[in-house]
């Protein structure tokens, strides 16, 4: 991280684990912006509407699980962004991490892996060798992706799903939980299954 002062956007289940992330490693949270919630979070203010003028020295999360949200935050949120990596991750010192990314308890990043910025690799993720994870990716819990592996912008990957080495989840795609991705997987195309195939399509976000 960049600085210790930081502030979260977002108050919801997602920012728990990234306020547990950040206290961890010792920041300094100084406030959670979320319009849904105020009172305090694990002793941090919860200040309800984003306030651009706050503090405008500390640095930003956007703790959102949602991609497509968070995309959308990130978008008209003015401080500079930081990362968070709990101190339980083993992290390749030769691995890259983005500005806002969220790499979270027990997660594996491997050496030449790249992870792009506001990337969420959850709870135990693994992400393997020369694996490229764009923008605004969410790895749930337990994924499993072999080496050289390409996941395309706004993708989601549920939960204990693997991706065979060499294969490239296409932007804004869900793969199912559970899913084995045997075969490339397209654009905005939803997969389910072992192995996994295509059930539909989502809708590009706005």
């Amino acid at each position: 991280m960049g600085t210790n002062d930081v502030i979260l956007q977002g108050g919801g289940e997602h920012a728990r684990v990234v306020l547990d992330s950040l206290l961890a490693q010792g920041a300094n949270v100084i406030a959670l912006f979320d319009p849904k919630f105020s009172g305090t979070l694990f002793g941090v203010p919860q200040r309800g509407v984003y306030d651009r003028s706050f503090r405008a020295d500390a640095h930003a999360i956007v703790a959102i699980g949602d991609n497509a949200v968070r995309k959308r935050v990130v978008s008209g949120t003015i401080h500079r962004f930081t990362s968070t990596v709990h101190p339980s991750v083993v992290m390749s010192p030769f691995a890259e991490v983005g500005a806002g990314s969220m790499i979270l308890h027990g997660a594996i990043v491997q050496a030449q892996a790249r992870v792009g910025e506001h990337v969420i690799v959850n709870t135990g993720a693994q992400v393997d060798h020369d694996c490229v994870l764009s923008d605004f990716v969410h790895l749930a819990p337990g994924v499993i992706l072999c080496g050289t592996v390409q996941v395309g912008q706004g993708a989601f990957v549920g939960a204990g799903a693997t991706i065979i080495p060499g294969k490239r989840v296409g932007a804004w795609a869900t793969v199912g939980a559970g899913a084995v991705v045997v075969r490339d997987v397209p654009d905005y195309a939803v997969v389910v299954g072992n192995p996994a195939r295509v059930i539909k399509y989502n809708t590009p976000p706005l």
